[in-house]
């Protein structure tokens, strides 16, 4: 019998809750807590969540629990529409099912077979994969699915856009009869519940409900970052930022103890909020934050729950939080009383669908601001910068500096000696390169200079026009409709071309969004080799 302990409200085995928490989570999302406990229970269950819900581990908890390791044959199989998503399902069940013993594989085209072949003849509990490559298994036998006690639909909605219908039911075809399935879609169109009623036995019905939600009446902003540097983003508007007191928040306890140690190390004064704490830490860190001992306090969702403090200046979302409701909530801890507040966030260019999702949820648009520069961060610290060197300069005990200067007088001017000292004082070289480096690199797309162009599956023959697509790249990119490039529309795809600088926030804005009811699928253009 295994040993069960908490994860929130539900019960599961030492080894899942291991994993869970290596990976920093503290309590169940609203979809994992519906659902694993009826998953648990052998029910079919059908799923009504956005991405950004936890709906992966919402099945992976349940599979993992009830795989059995020592069975080589596959005992689960997912669905997803596209490969980044089925990389993604396999790398998080990974994650859970680490101290299971469990091997899961991600299967799509793209991606050597034989490959893929090899590490199915070596034996597999989970696979995930999209429907034209898992077919080409099945044709080639080199799959079996008469194991399968576990049957996952992921994006229903979305592999039904892309033309999947028949093909998930010819996969489906090939499981047995006794299994359980599992249906996840955002939305729930007439083909889907047909789908669910044929191959879904009395289902469960569970979803994320959303509130009217109402956003505080404050100053709303974000800035874009790489993930590479999205610390050394935050200690630039830290620098330039007015702050009485600030809330940073991560998604996870490692984040908060990672960022904590980070902000340290830089003479950032922080303190870290997660569960893990003990009643008495709790305590220290909360008194210390009250009176005003800590400027700044990093914390979780969870930790952070009932903390009703006045004088916080800032909510800083370090991590964009996952859904709308956290992003309310969390901005809601400052502009406390009538005071002024402000709610500063920093995306990376694959949030982008997050962030828009979050402004469309709760009818806000949040302003985005330019990344402080290394010339903003001096001035800012210009008052400071002078304090401290008439302050030194009252303390006296300069003789031995002073010969330095005078020994260098002789070939320098003393305004510049001084702003070398003050540069190599004040450990700021190399500062003013920009951190926005590390684009990613396109290649050669074909465009002209200073451009990327893009490949888009629609055209002609579903009424696209120009302006529509401007437009369209204006709103879920934020990009000035002014940049957009040369655009080039055919009956069934359209070629289009943005600056260099916005490719990556556009690719991940606009792929898998929907203009003129059709779903997008976008890539970088590929420039064909031609032999004259």
């Amino acid at each position: 019998m295994h040993e069960l302990k908490k994860f929130g409200s539900l019960e599961l085995s030492r080894r899942v809750l291991n994993a869970i928490t290596d990976m920093g989570f503290e309590e169940p999302s609203p979809i994992q807590a519906e659902a694993i406990p009826l998953l648990m229970e052998g029910e079919d269950v059908i799923g009504q969540a956005q991405t950004g819900t936890g709906k992966t581990a919402a099945f992976a908890i349940p599979i993992l629990e009830k795989m059995n390791p020592k069975f080589r044959g596959v005992q689960a199989l997912v669905l997803t529409p596209t490969r980044e998503l089925a990389i993604q399902v396999a790398e998080e069940i990974t994650k859970i099912g680490k101290y299971k013993q469990s091997r899961a594989l991600a299967i799509y085209g793209g991606q050597s077979i034989d490959r893929q072949i090899l590490t199915l003849k070596r034996g597999v509990h989970i696979v995930v994969g999209t429907p034209g490559r898992l077919l080409d298994h099945l044709r080639r036998k080199t799959l079996k699915l008469d194991s399968i006690r576990f049957a996952v639909l992921d994006e229903a909605d979305e592999m039904l856009d892309m033309g999947f219908i028949d093909d998930i039911e010819t996969i489906l075809r090939e499981t047995p009869g006794e299994k359980q399935t599992l249906l996840f879609s955002a939305t729930m169109p007439a083909e889907i519940q047909r789908l669910a009623k044929k191959y879904l036995r009395n289902p469960r019905f569970v979803s994320v409900s959303r509130d009217e939600l109402t956003v505080p009446q404050i100053e709303q902003v974000f800035y874009e970052v790489k993930e590479f540097n999205k610390l050394e983003g935050l200690c630039r508007v830290l620098d330039v930022t007015d702050i009485k007191q600030a809330i940073i928040f991560c998604r996870t306890k490692r984040g908060v103890d990672e960022l904590v140690a980070g902000l340290e190390a830089r003479g950032y004064e922080s303190e870290g909020l997660h569960g893990d704490l003990t009643q008495a830490q709790r305590n220290r860190v909360m008194r210390k934050f009250r009176e005003g001992r800590a400027e700044i306090l990093v914390a979780t969702d969870v930790a952070a729950r009932g903390l009703d403090i006045e004088n916080v200046s800032h909510v800083i979302n370090y991590d964009i939080p996952q859904d709308p409701e956290s992003y309310v909530h969390r901005i809601g801890r400052t502009g406390r009383a009538g005071k002024a507040g402000s709610a500063v966030s920093f995306v990376i260019p694959k949030e982008y669908r997050l962030l828009r999702l979050i402004e469309k949820t709760v009818n806000t648009r949040i302003k985005r601001c330019p990344l402080p520069t290394f010339e903003d961060v001096l001035e800012s610290q210009r008052e400071v910068i002078i304090d401290r060197l008439s302050d030194t300069l009252q303390k006296g005990g300069l003789e031995h500096y002073r010969s330095i200067v005078e020994e260098m007088a002789g070939n320098h001017e003393n305004e510049e000696i001084a702003a070398a000292a003050l540069k190599l004082a004040f450990d700021i070289e190399g500062s003013h390169e920009t951190i926005d480096a590390g684009e990613v690199d396109f290649g050669n797309t074909g465009a002209k200079e200073g451009m990327v162009r893009f490949f888009m599956n629609i055209g002609r023959e579903n009424e696209l026009r120009p302006q529509d697509l401007v437009r369209t790249i204006a709103e879920e990119a934020g990009v000035p409709g002014g940049t957009v490039g040369a655009i080039r529309i055919f009956d069934r795809f359209t070629f289009v071309e943005v600056p260099r600088e916005y490719a990556e926030r556009v690719l991940y804005s606009m792929d898998r969004s929907i203009i003129n009811g059709r779903r997008v699928h976008m890539e970088p253009a590929k420039v064909r080799n031609r032999q004259d």
